[in-house]
């Protein structure tokens, strides 16, 4: 079976990653519902690792 490699898109900077949680927390207005709780979760992990590329990089 062949193995086909992951799409990899080039990973956003923290900064970028923050703006969109600010902005969902903004559009909930400190609520989020069980979606928007989903796309925040998945929001800190992806800035957790833009975090860590870019102590990383620095280093």
């Amino acid at each position: 079976m062949a193995s086909f490699p992951k799409y990899r898109r080039t990973p956003r900077s923290a900064a970028s990653v923050n703006a969109d949680i600010r902005a969902l927390w903004a559009r909930a207005r400190g609520r989020l519902s069980a979606d928007e709780r989903v796309a925040y979760d998945r929001l800190v992990v992806e800035w957790a690792a833009a975090v860590r590329g870019e102590q990383r990089r620095a280093a």
